[in-house]
């Protein structure tokens, strides 16, 4: 894997800058380049040395080079690298021998559905909040995007060693549930022939004339007087209970599954925010004024304090929002991520500085904002407002393009931009469809392995790799390669947009091997060589689909 090779490229060029005496060592960074033409391995430790040697960094990349070449004579890597360049202002770049790539593919074969697993999370316990729909209605477009990026998260976080958990939290109480309750009771009322008009700030959806609907038939309910024996209460319960199923329904069918359910109701009692406001008293970080009382999230860097209990007696939504990290951070997770709509950017400050009140570093609680999905059908932007009812769910989407489709235009942006999902597009069968463009090249791969198997009883060769030497080739080996880091990469940035753009890219390097390599030719040997190759290509683009929820089919 690239990633034992870098590993093993850091210690030997710590090594030889021990030719310096007396410097302070800087971090040795070894990235990939994007152009092959610098090489598989770029650093830049020289430009990092100029300052503190008073050199510039070409002529100290020119001192270090005669020291990497002599140590890598001596280690494991002296048959992978073929030779190191020193390109100017002074990076150090170093390429592959063709060996040095069949090692890639020996370690897919080998390894496969477990190639690009790590340890690199340590087990490390984080938890992922996300979704997390206030029961009023059913899951949008917007929920749709955070589920998939969510739950991508969640398995490529767990595939590089971290013990991962998926949570949801039900806002089951406080003033959206109320509102839904007198929804669905004003909706009965209409039914039952009373002419009330509808609550201004009320769920006006379809759905909640349906939910009116089924209420009535659960409690035998025939007439106004039925409906007033009824109370408050009942209509709150039911909507939550309904939508609950509807929401779990949708999750379920867009295959996410949570580890964990908590509900606002348990976990954030009344007995359970007093000891939490007790205590934060007690040390220091309430006050009273102005009849309320105010929670000193300034201290944690908010540009202002926050009331946590108004001069009513009421609490504000940030009260049993804090008693809530604080149930997750006494359940052993070490980090801690909330994955929230873009309304939520004034929540940040505030809920950070809740995790530093609770003893905690502000860094173990993350906060990812994920921007809207816009979406179109038919060229035309639809219109979406949830109190209106005007907006195509998740299940509509689903329904429409089907789950893979779903699950990947969703992340085909990084998470911090604005998605524009073309409904027409997720459904064309072409290379234009980006799912359509990787899906197509597993199941090409699969069908030409398939006939290999069948003609010749070909099985991969894990070993004595030779004949591979086309450019065609050797973009297609690097490209395999870079698995490993790509997966680390999306746990350190929480973002899985990179593993999407790899996809695609590996995707595009076997189709452009396949259009200039024949593999089964008449050269015996070279077809079950370029076999190993597109199994290997096939293997990652499954691994990779699986983890972003997206199947990977053998035919198409």
């Amino acid at each position: 894997m690239f990633s034992d090779t870098r590993l093993e490229l850091q210690n030997i060029i710590k090594e030889s800058l021990k030719l310096f005496e007396g410097i302070t060592c800087p971090f040795v960074l070894i990235d990939v380049p994007a152009d092959k033409q610098h090489g598989e391995f770029s650093c830049n430790v020289a430009l990092q040395l100029s300052r503190q040697l008073k050199k510039s960094p070409l002529i100290i990349a020119q001192q270090i080079l005669p020291c990497l070449q002599e140590l890598l004579k001596t280690s494991s890597l002296h048959k992978q690298i073929s030779k190191i360049e020193i390109k100017a202002p002074g990076f150090i770049n170093f390429y592959l021998s063709a060996e040095g790539f069949y090692n890639v593919l020996y370690d897919v074969l080998e390894q496969k559905d477990s190639y690009g697993c790590s340890n690199f999370g340590a087990g490390k316990k984080f938890c992922l909040e996300f979704v997390s729909a206030n029961p009023t209605g059913p899951l949008t477009v917007a929920h749709g995007r955070q589920a998939a990026v969510g739950d991508s998260l969640v398995n490529i976080l767990q595939a590089v060693g971290y013990d991962a958990k998926r949570e949801y939290y039900v806002n089951d109480e406080g003033n959206q549930i109320n509102i839904l309750g007198r929804s669905i009771k004003v909706r009965a009322q209409q039914i039952l022939g009373l002419d009330l008009p509808f609550p201004e700030d009320g769920y006006q959806g379809e759905y909640i004339r349906v939910m009116a609907h089924d209420f009535m038939g659960q409690y035998a309910i025939k007439t106004p007087a039925d409906l007033d024996l009824q109370p408050e209460s009942a209509f709150r319960q039911f909507g939550v209970k309904y939508l609950m199923g509807m929401i779990k329904k949708d999750l379920e069918d867009f295959d996410v599954h949570f580890d964990i359910w908590s509900y606002q109701s348990k976990i954030a009692n009344p007995q359970a925010i007093e000891e939490l406001l007790a205590d934060l008293r007690s040390r220091g970080f309430i006050y009273d004024s102005e009849g309320a009382w105010w929670f000193k999230s300034s201290l944690w860097g908010d540009d202002k304090d926050r009331v946590v209990r108004k001069s009513d007696g009421q609490y504000t939504y940030l009260t049993p929002d804090i008693v809530y990290h604080k149930d997750k951070f006494e359940r052993g997770f070490s980090r801690i991520v909330n994955i929230l709509g873009p309304d939520h950017h004034g929540y940040i400050p505030r809920i950070k500085a809740a995790a530093g009140a609770l003893g905690h570093s502000v860094d173990d609680l993350d906060i990812l904002i994920v921007q809207l999905a816009t979406i179109y059908r038919d060229g035309k932007e639809v219109s979406m407002s949830t109190r209106r009812g005007e907006f195509i769910s998740l299940r509509e989407v689903i329904n429409e393009v089907g789950r893979d489709a779903s699950r990947f235009f969703f992340l085909m942006r990084q998470v911090s931009a604005h998605l524009e999902f073309d409904l027409e597009l997720a459904k064309k069968q072409s290379a234009e469809n980006p799912v359509y463009y990787i899906q197509y090249a597993h199941a090409r791969i699969y069908s030409i392995i398939r006939k290999a198997h069948d003609e010749f009883h070909w099985e991969p060769q894990t070993h004595d790799l030779k004949y591979l030497q086309q450019p065609e080739e050797m973009d297609l080996m690097r490209k395999i390669g870079l698995y490993p880091d790509i997966l680390i990469g999306c746990a350190k940035t929480l973002e899985p947009f990179s593993l999407v753009r790899y996809l695609q890219e590996l995707a595009a390097a076997f189709h452009k091997f396949y259009d200039s390599c024949r593999v089964l030719d008449e050269n015996k040997e070279l077809s079950v060589e370029r076999l190993s190759l597109i199994e290997a290509a096939r293997i990652v683009l499954g691994n990779g689909l699986r983890l972003l929820g997206v199947s990977a089919p053998q035919k198409m």
